[in-house]
């Protein structure tokens, strides 16, 4: 059985606070596998704050290189002061303007590699969502343009990579495949 947003937030809510009091989800998978409806579900239901990593990733080739964006987001919070990132304008090709992440009693961080071992000891939850290759790369060009199909067959090899080294997946607390959403 599939679970949904709210398995993913009693899920949760049933756990210890591990981001200072806050509980930190993390919703990680491939590109275009659901990740942000599931966040997006998972933060209106819980009246969560909802942070996306396409948000932090410097570019198509920064994907390998998040980590110290996220880790700069989260150590204040886990201290329970107020956290923040610089947003990357993927039109612009280069960092926008800084955005602030208040504590809160529950945050959705969304995104692949939003599972990383390097901040493991805050997460609350961890959740894997999937579907099959040819459906995340239909749903990537119907998101990103036909355009977009060079970078995204690369940031599918950098993805192999990091979940291989990360082993995210086998971490999960939940997993959810959408093949047929």
């Amino acid at each position: 059985m599939n679970p949904t947003a709210a398995d993913v937030l009693t899920h949760a809510l049933s756990r210890t606070a591990t981001l200072g009091s806050a509980r930190l989800v993390c919703v990680d998978g491939p590109s275009g596998s659901g990740k942000t409806t599931l966040a997006a579900q998972v933060g209106a239901l819980g009246s969560a704050e909802v942070v996306h990593l396409d948000d932090l990733y410097p570019g198509w080739d920064g994907l390998l290189d998040v980590g110290a964006a996220v880790l700069e987001l989260l150590r204040p919070l886990a201290e329970d002061r107020p956290g923040s990132y610089r947003r990357w304008d993927w039109t612009a090709g280069r960092y926008a303007e800084t955005r602030y992440v208040d504590p809160a009693p529950l945050l959705v961080l969304e995104g692949v590699a939003s599972g990383s071992r390097a901040w493991d000891a805050w997460i609350t939850t961890l959740v894997w969502v999937e579907a099959p290759p040819e459906t995340r790369l239909a749903r990537s060009l119907a998101r990103d343009g036909d355009e977009a199909r060079r970078h995204l067959l690369a940031w599918a090899e950098d993805e192999a990579r990091l979940f291989a080294r990360e082993g995210t997946r086998a971490r999960a607390d939940l997993v959810l495949d959408t093949a047929e959403g």
